[in-house]
């Protein structure tokens, strides 16, 4: 049996996780934790096991070694699907869109989790089934005008630009209500223009929806503008671990991230 729901100020604790795929260390005993409410950043240069991270964190990979505890219960391994079910959701640095659904049917299958009806209630359209429907086309709806895009609603997602699908996706996650949501390279491949559209809507929608977010972005500007939480990864070890002052001044991180003689 999970141990109890803790009430303290931190939502996800990583203690001592290490992963290795045959030889290689992918990390090694990386602990940190994030509070609830905040904007935690995870970076790093290339290779340094931010994907790997984040891929322990959602339950894709299970790590050799270490716990992880979210929302006060502990585990050694978790599935996605179970990680989902916690209340985790998640953004993909490749958008994974359908691309023949519209944008209002794609944000809408981010509902399909919190869904209870039974298969029998759904083939028959009973009342439970229909109610929920009802419930997911209405968050659907109120999502799309939170992020400003009702005039795309029943536009297949394959003809839209690159920021509105990673909008889009953005909000599929933020249909399930998350109280922990995984950016994966957000502003990855987008313009000025686009990135700073989507950082606004991800500092509304932490604030609006009460979660907390952890970020991996190559943008050191957007991740020291909006993190109150910076992690730094460096060949699959932790190497600073604090606010984007701290992480700013870090020797270690200018050396590894930026290289010597170069700002943050």
């Amino acid at each position: 049996m999970d141990p109890p729901i803790s009430n303290n100020s931190t939502i996800l604790k990583v203690d001592d996780i290490s992963l290795s795929f045959g030889g290689v260390h992918a990390l090694s005993e990386v602990s940190f934790e994030i509070a609830t409410n905040e904007i935690g950043s995870i970076i790093g240069p290339n290779g340094a096991g931010k994907s790997s991270m984040l891929n322990v964190l959602n339950g894709v990979y299970r790590p050799h070694k270490g716990i992880i505890t979210f929302n006060g219960r502990s585990k050694e391994r978790w599935t996605p699907r179970k990680v989902a079910k916690q209340g985790v959701g998640r953004t993909f640095q490749n958008i994974a869109l359908f691309k023949g659904m519209t944008a209002l049917e794609n944000i809408q299958t981010g509902r399909c989790l919190m869904n209870r009806a039974s298969f029998l209630n759904q083939a028959f359209r009973l009342p439970k089934s229909r109610r929920e429907d009802i419930q997911s086309r209405e968050k659907a709806e109120e999502l799309l005008e939170f992020l400003e895009i009702q005039a795309v609603r029943k536009t297949s997602v394959g003809q839209l630009s690159y920021g509105l699908q990673k909008r889009i996706e953005l909000g599929r996650a933020l249909a399930a209500e998350p109280k922990l949501l995984f950016l994966d390279e957000p502003m990855a491949g987008m313009s000025l223009e686009e990135k700073q559209d989507m950082t606004r809507f991800i500092l509304q929608a932490k604030d609006a929806y009460k979660m907390t977010v952890i970020l991996i972005e190559h943008d050191l500007g957007v991740v020291m503008d909006i993190s109150d939480h910076v992690i730094v990864l460096d060949y699959g070890k932790k190497i600073a671990d604090g606010t984007p002052d701290q992480v700013k001044k870090d020797h270690r991180v200018i050396d590894a991230y930026v290289g010597r003689n170069t700002d943050i």
